[in-house]
């Protein structure tokens, strides 16, 4: 998600919409725009019929839709101002909402979302539903359910950002989420998946040190985030984003994974190591060209398994760009994604 960091401390992922780069014709020296990759931060999607469906940080949720994974054409926004909870939780919200995501239960769709403040946990998750994706439906209408979670600072050492939903072989919705701070939490939602279960149920799924006097408003310098949860055969695999996101060349990101049988946890990495005592097992990181990458999402589409993230590009001043990874499975039923996809996946806005 998430999908909200400040450039130094991550909690606020930062909407950069920055200038495209221009090219010269080199048969008459005209100027011509090059292909529009999609520039997004902490996509989720989603596929209805025959059309697959994006959702970003951005004013309003940004929205995109595609047939085949990589021309997409803008939707507009889900909400068309913000939710109106917002300024309430966090003084400081600029209209961006963070980190969405997305999941369709009993005929309806979920969507999960974000609302913070950079620098600080005064953040909240709230959750928006719909009967369809498609804005041509007579039944299109986002329903903004309110706040699901509240993080407020001096009570709590997490972060109320960067929600992920997923549902168990009992039939019950979890929601992972957190960034920075004590670590990513799991919680139970109740069956309405728009509140927590009573009584509450909780657990820690991931974490990285912490200095136990830090001051508790501060972020710290445990930086992980952006967890979501992909159920697979017998396991439940959590991809976590480690390092710091937003800094263009400079960003850190990549994206480590454990398993679990339970959807509780916990989660181990390949050797064994809990992630909930600093475990974790790289599954992608950056290069050369592409510094940073992370803030993924997993979906199972045709019979075929996906990562979904955005990636920082040297070549364009570190520019975020939505990348599509089939994901693969070894020998031990690890996921593999193979890195050669930061090159070879370009996505394409199409006007």
């Amino acid at each position: 998600m998430a999908r909200r960091r400040t450039c130094i401390q991550m909690n606020a992922r930062l909407p950069r919409w920055w200038p495209l780069t221009l090219g010269l014709l080199a048969a008459g020296g005209l100027a011509a725009e090059a292909p529009r990759q999609v520039s997004i931060h902490d996509p989720a999607m989603a596929k209805e019929g025959d059309t697959y469906y994006l959702f970003s940080t951005g004013p309003g949720i940004t929205m995109y839709r595609s047939k085949d994974m990589r021309q997409w054409e803008r939707q507009g926004r889900v909400f068309p101002g913000e939710p109106a909870w917002a300024r309430q939780v966090a003084k400081g919200f600029d209209g961006h909402i963070w980190a969405p995501d997305i999941i369709r239960r009993d005929g309806t769709y979920f969507l999960y979302y974000a609302v913070s403040a950079f620098g600080k946990n005064t953040s909240a998750i709230g959750v928006t539903t719909n009967r369809t994706l498609d804005p041509a439906s007579p039944e299109y209408r986002w329903e903004d359910r309110g706040i699901v979670l509240q993080s407020i600072p001096n009570r709590d050492l997490w972060n109320a950002i960067d929600p992920s939903v997923v549902v168990d072989d009992h039939g019950t919705p979890w929601m992972s989420f957190g960034s920075f701070w004590a670590g990513l939490k799991l919680v139970k939602l109740d069956a309405s998946g728009t509140a927590l279960a009573q009584p509450q149920e909780w657990y820690s799924i991931a974490k990285r040190e912490r200095p136990v006097f830090l001051d508790d408003r501060e972020p710290g310098p445990a930086e992980l985030e952006a967890p979501f949860i992909f159920k697979k055969g017998g396991y439940y695999y959590l991809f976590v984003s480690w390092g710091k996101c937003c800094l263009g060349v400079r960003s850190t990101y990549r994206i480590v994974v454990g398993r679990a049988r339970e959807v509780r946890g916990p989660y181990l990495d390949k050797e064994g190591r809990n992630l909930a005592e600093g475990g974790g097992s790289l599954l992608l990181g950056g290069n050369a060209q592409w510094s940073g990458l992370g803030s993924c999402s997993a979906y199972t589409f045709d019979g075929r398994d996906y990562l979904v993230f955005h990636a920082y590009e040297a070549a364009d001043n570190g520019m975020q760009k939505l990348k599509i990874a089939e994901i693969t499975w070894d020998a031990e039923q690890w996921p593999v994604v193979d890195p050669g996809v930061l090159q070879t996946y370009r996505s394409e806005l199409v006007r």
